[in-house]
């Protein structure tokens, strides 16, 4: 199994990013806030992905455009989000999903930890989605594919209304996903606990806590969980829409 002593790897259809080769920048209209862009338009993603880190009371806000939508978990510390008069108090693990166009501000508690994820909105005839809020603790997770050492708690409705999926996975050490995985969807995977090899392309590659993978169309991919505690990784993936063909 060879693997990648530099960790840092970014290629046509994957890239691994660690954190400290992340540079911080800012945000317009933001304070007290670091931003590091995670993946972008700019490295083939169909998507944006940000890490907010944020001091106590910092934060900002802003209108999404018409057709954009977001999500945003807090990986540590917690914030308050406000959103078209509704306020959603969030601690570690909590989440909400801003239908396109929201207006919204972010304003932590304390220091605090926050991803998120902005994409283009696909309609569909008669689904319309809806701003959804909640913690993970309080989803129930389900065996994947049998198995009871890996677990998939859904943190988003998995219905056509939505065409985003943000999903957190738990691997017990040594467990495994049981294929390779090739498909349609692409992710943007944030991993949060734990360590393991990850397998894009055709390499296998180190991975460890804090370090984020984006995962194109078709990009093969598997992974398998070290270390002496269990892998936790949140991630995203478009579904829920038919694939067109090009003009």
């Amino acid at each position: 199994m060879p693997l990648n002593p530099n960790r840092v790897v970014v290629e046509r259809l994957y890239a691994l990013l660690p954190p400290e080769g992340i540079p911080e920048s800012v945000l317009p209209g933001w304070e007290g806030t670091g931003v590091r862009v995670l993946t972008a338009p700019a490295m083939g993603a169909g998507f944006v992905q940000l890490l907010l880190e944020l001091a106590a009371g910092g934060g900002g806000g802003q209108r999404l455009p018409e057709r954009v939508e977001a999500f945003f978990y807090v990986l540590e510390g917690g914030c308050v989000v406000t959103c078209e008069g509704r306020t959603h108090t969030l601690g570690t693990g909590g989440f909400v999903y801003l239908v396109p166009g929201s207006a919204f501000t972010l304003r932590a508690s304390g220091v605090t930890r926050v991803l998120w994820i902005k994409k283009t909105y696909v309609p569909a005839d008669g689904h319309v989605p809806r701003e959804v809020s909640g913690h993970e603790q309080r989803i129930a997770g389900e065996a994947y594919q049998g198995s009871s050492d890996l677990l998939l708690k859904k943190l988003l409705p998995d219905t056509p209304d939505y065409d985003m999926a943000m999903n957190i996975f738990t691997f017990q050490s040594g467990a495994a996903l049981p294929v390779i995985e090739t498909h349609v969807m692409e992710h943007g995977l944030y991993l949060f606990e734990g360590r393991g090899v990850y397998y894009l392309g055709y390499d296998w590659y180190q991975v460890k806590r804090g370090d984020f993978i984006w995962m194109g169309p078709y990009c093969p991919q598997s992974f398998v969980a070290t270390g002496d505690v269990p892998a936790r990784y949140i991630y995203y993936k478009d579904v829920n829409r038919d694939v067109e063909p090009r003009p």
